[in-house]
This record gives structure tokens, C-alpha cells and sequence, in this order.
């Protein structure tokens, strides 16, 4: 039994080929994952182009990551309630929307607070 639980570099080399094989399904298959990537790039861009601060980019990194991880559990959420429930349970619906939910909360504050950080400096590069 001792076996099994013994530290393994291969083990954990698979974990990682695991876990990039999850992101490439994930921003190859999830049509709003790729939506969420275009932004994050888009985001990234513009942090870059209005040489935001340290802080900035934290916060901007932040928020992109929050997105993305949100809405790649919001996906499993989604697909492993399809294998559960392959055709309408209204219980499984409400799973599905409380997930979809909390991607929104996630989106939501990322625009506020991007526009927060962003508006100010694009207004001053306009005048």
C-alpha cells in the first residue's frame, strides 16, 4: 500500500501533461474560453500599450486568470452534469446556471475594475 503513495517525478510530469492537455481541450473546444482568451489578449495589449504600473498589471493579471478559471469550472461543471444527466433535469439546469452565475459576477468585476484602471489613461492619451 506504502507503494502507492511514494513520491514519483513521472506521476507528476503526467499531472502536468494532464493539466495542458485540460487548457488546450478547454480554449480549443469552449467557444466563451476562446471569447475569454481574445480579451485577455486584447487586455494584456492595451495594459501593455498605456505602460501600466506594477500594481496595474497585477490587478489586470489577476482578473484575466479569475475570468479563465471561472469559466474553465463553469465548463467541467457543464460537462460532467451532461454525463449525470444527459437529457433536461430541471436540478441539473440550476447547477448549470449558478456556475454560468459565477462567471458573470467574475466578468462583471473585471470590466468594472479594468475600466477603472484603463478609462482614466486612455481619456488622457485622447487629450
Amino acid at each position: 500500500m506504502e507503494g502507492k503513495n511514494k513520491f514519483s517525478i513521472t506521476n507528476r510530469l503526467k499531472s502536468f501533461k494532464y493539466a495542458f492537455s485540460g487548457l488546450k481541450f478547454f480554449f480549443i473546444h469552449d467557444h466563451n474560453g476562446r471569447l475569454h482568451f481574445i480579451a485577455a489578449t486584447i487586455a494584456i495589449g492595451l495594459s501593455w500599450f498605456l505602460h501600466l504600473s506594477a500594481f496595474e498589471w497585477m490587478v489586470i493579471l489577476l482578473l484575466i486568470g479569475a475570468v479563465i478559471v471561472t469559466e474553465m469550472i463553469n465548463a467541467a461543471i457543464e460537462k460532467l452534469a451532461d454525463v449525470v444527466s444527459p437529457s433536461y433535469h430541471p436540478k441539473i439546469k440550476i447547477v448549470k446556471d449558478i456556475a454560468a452565475g459565477a462567471v458573470l459576477v467574475t466578468v462583471f468585476l473585471a470590466v468594472i475594475i479594468g475600466g477603472i484602471i484603463f478609462i482614466p489613461k486612455l481619456l488622457s492619451c485622447i487629450s
